[in-house]
């Protein structure tokens, strides 16, 4: 199975276990001259942008570790792109979450990254 595919299976699977965790989704795979985030979703009053990471072998830390500070550093400049745009979102708090799967032959199962990582 090619990596392209994987990737948007994780999406679609990382969506649903949030939806089933009752966040609604914003925005899905947003863009802008910064980078993409993933998800986009509320929890509450709270605005959650999520990172979705999937790896098929943890030889260099796994799928959450992936998410560098060079990568956090483009989420985070996204969001305030995506903020500046979409004023209804500006007064809300915001979180940073992490969505990872690790193949390792089983099913996928989320490991939830709740505030990865802050402003």
């Amino acid at each position: 199975m090619d990596r392209q595919k994987l990737g948007k299976d994780a999406e679609k699977a990382a969506e649903k276990y949030l939806k089933q965790h009752y966040l609604k989704l914003v925005e899905r795979n947003y863009h802008c001259r910064f980078g993409e985030i993933d998800l986009i979703m509320s929890d509450g009053d709270t605005l959650v942008f999520i990172e979705v990471r999937f790896r098929s072998q943890s030889h260099y830390g796994g799928a959450a570790t992936s998410v560098s500070f060079i990568k956090q550093s483009k989420l985070i400049k996204t969001a305030h792109y995506f903020l500046s745009h979409n004023r209804q979102h500006q007064n809300k708090t915001c979180r940073f979450d992490v969505i990872a799967f690790e193949y390792d032959g089983a099913p996928l199962q989320p490991l939830w990254y709740k505030d990865a990582f802050r402003l």
